[in-house]
């Protein structure tokens, strides 16, 4: 009971000196949904951000300041990044940033996601001395950041399905290829590929990573203009374009290896944690009494089945903390979460358009009710990034219960 009680106590130190810090930093708590007033503040619920250009970079500078505060705080894992503070136990990690998602601290979209939590982890975990020491010092400190170079026009969520090449010229590769749906590549410094490095290899056979510097000769960055009406996803064409073989990340043919790992993270980090993407359930909640929707017992039928799947996907998130915090690798949970967290948004839309009827047709500017369309516009998006709905099935159904895999036409 001692221990128990001295770690409780440990805790709530470590609690009281994070909230300290945050008021010295002048970051303020979020206001709780559940005490949020009707009509004030901001109606956004949307899921992927549409933001111009400008808004975005200062929305970046903003959170790579702190981002680098954080670091130098030593509340950002280190993954053995030289000239860092002593590291946190991952159990402490955690508690930070469960922490955290209570405050209003800066946010850029996925693009920091992806640099800090999938790449850098990545780079730690198969990366040689040299690139360790190179990259994961500035990304963790956002001084840099990385987008992920893996979708193609042909292969969509089928990462084999690679058609960019790599061909050896020397002690360098010259990368030829088309890449789309990269997130935030337009105001990236690096772009993670996988590429084709064996002629006649299929699937997953024959595939090297590399970090490919994007203002390289030959690299065109081009938006992609989505449905919600931003342009946060980007096309990237590859002609040419040469990369020294000390920036191949991975061994040669191992690049479905690096890419794996990426997902992995990814998986465990795509349900979003405190702060997810688009509208909750609270969201829904509080628009249905607000439109006196409560007392239909259809709407009050799917809001309990909205409630159930929520904190389903809560629990199941816990779980995977509290694994991760053992120092066990990214499991089941990840892609259990995945599929939840898609599923729940697309729940989320559904329940939101049987309360707001008609409101949802027209922007009357009536606070709360046209906002609603970006969510239901972008949810679909996130049931194919990070893995697609389909993917995450295959994995649960090959890798955890052992069922025979599908058959492939090849």
């Amino acid at each position: 009971m001692s221990e128990l009680a001295d770690e409780a106590t440990s805790l709530a130190d470590f609690d009281s000196s994070v909230r300290q810090w945050f008021q010295a930093q002048g970051v303020v708590p979020r206001t709780p949904s559940a005490t949020r007033v009707w009509g004030q503040g901001s109606d956004d619920v949307s899921v992927f951000d549409d933001v111009d250009d400008a808004e975005l970079a200062d929305r970046l500078a903003a959170m790579a300041a702190w981002q680098r505060a954080k670091f130098d705080a030593g509340y950002v894992d280190s993954l053995g990044a030289a000239e860092h503070p002593t590291p946190l136990p991952q159990r402490l990690l955690r508690r930070y940033r469960e922490l955290e998602a209570e405050y209003e601290v800066p946010e850029a979209g996925e693009l920091p996601v992806v640099s800090i939590a999938l790449i850098a982890p990545t780079i730690a975990a198969l990366g040689h001395a040299d690139q360790r020491k190179r990259f994961l010092r500035p990304l963790l400190r956002m001084e840099e950041v990385a987008c992920q170079l893996f979708s193609e026009p042909d292969a969509g969520s089928d990462l084999a399905g690679v058609q960019t090449r790599a061909a050896r010229d020397g002690d360098a590769w010259l990368l030829n290829g088309r890449k789309v749906w990269t997130s935030g590549a337009r105001f990236a410094q690096w772009g993670l590929a996988i590429a084709r490095s064996e002629p006649g290899s299929d699937r997953h056979h024959g595939l090297t990573a590399f970090l490919v510097p994007l203002d390289a000769d030959g690299v065109v960055i081009r938006p992609i203009r989505q449905i919600t009406g931003g342009t946060s996803f980007n096309e990237v064409f590859l002609d040419e374009v040469r990369v020294p073989d000390d920036l191949r990340l991975g061994d040669v043919g191992a690049g479905w290896t690096v890419a794996m790992t990426v997902l992995a993270f990814e998986r465990d980090h795509s349900t979003g944690g405190g702060h997810s993407a688009g509208g909750q359930f609270s969201d829904v909640l509080a628009a249905a009494r607000h439109f006196g929707r409560t007392d239909d017992p259809m709407i009050r039928d799917a809001l309990a089945d909205l409630f159930i799947h929520a904190r389903i996907e809560e629990l199941t998130n816990q779980r995977a903390a509290a694994k991760a915090q053992h120092g066990a690798a990214p499991g089941a949970e990840g892609s259990i979460s995945k599929l939840l967290w898609t599923q729940n948004m697309s729940r989320i839309s559904v329940v939101a358009a049987k309360v707001l009827g008609e409101r949802l047709i027209a922007d009357t500017e009536e606070w709360g009710t046209f906002a609603w369309t970006s969510h239901l516009l972008g949810a679909p998006g996130y049931r194919i990034a990070g893995g697609t709905d389909e993917i995450q099935r295959n994995i649960l159904a090959e890798r955890i219960l052992g069922l025979p895999r599908e058959p492939r036409p090849s």
